[in-house]
């Protein structure tokens, strides 16, 4: 099974026709949205740095990949430039939020809810990746694949830490998480956004 396949599995339904529509058409917004999704999974990777200083698996993993989420960060900028897209500030969408929502306070269960959570925005972000890929522009779309990688290692990072967290099977935390997921993937939203729903109907 390929990482990608592995990651389509793990998510409990693909990303719907009508967002990658929606995609296609505010390829600018798609574009600075990306490159705040970047800078938030470093500042994310930063904060559990922080917050767990004697995790050493932590420490290195979330290190990685606060470098490679940076690096990312900044080709995204790059590629905003050449095409004369201006970053600015946007509001946040739903998607986070309402994952978090369920969030423990306790520990572990609070590293083992973030690290799932984790997991689901590494793993939807791959597949939009792939799915977007064969519509866009050469460039954009050699970007795009080239992110699979690192994203679906991202993932499998996350979820790992949560296990390892737990001790103990977590696949009902997991389960709760994935429809948490779907619903907010497959309802209508607002405004357009990297991990956005459905498009709402104006």
């Amino acid at each position: 099974m390929s990482a990608l396949d592995e990651i389509k599995e793990f998510l409990a339904c693909e990303t719907p026709d009508s967002w990658i529509q929606a995609a296609l058409q505010q390829q600018d917004l798609l574009l600075i949205d990306h490159a705040h999704c970047e800078k938030k999974a470093a500042s994310t990777a930063m904060t559990l740095m922080f917050r767990y200083v004697d995790n050493s698996d932590l420490l290195n993993k979330m290190s990685r990949l606060a470098r490679e989420e940076l690096i990312h960060f900044e080709q995204v900028l790059a590629l905003m430039e050449d095409r004369g897209v201006q970053y600015c500030h946007l509001s946040s969408c739903r998607y986070a939020g309402g994952m978090r929502q369920p969030v423990r306070t306790s520990e572990p269960g609070r590293l083992i809810d973030i690290s799932i959570i984790g997991a689901f925005i590494e793993a939807r972000s791959c597949e939009r990746f792939a799915k977007l890929a064969p519509y866009l522009d050469d460039e954009l779309a050699k970007f795009y694949r080239s992110l699979l990688k690192s994203e679906g290692r991202h993932y499998q990072d996350y979820l790992k830490l949560a296990e390892d967290a737990a001790g103990e099977d977590i696949s009902e935390r997991v389960a709760m998480f994935r429809e948490i997921e779907r619903e907010l993937i497959e309802s209508p939203d607002p405004e357009f956004r990297f991990h956005s729903g459905v498009p709402a109907v104006a």
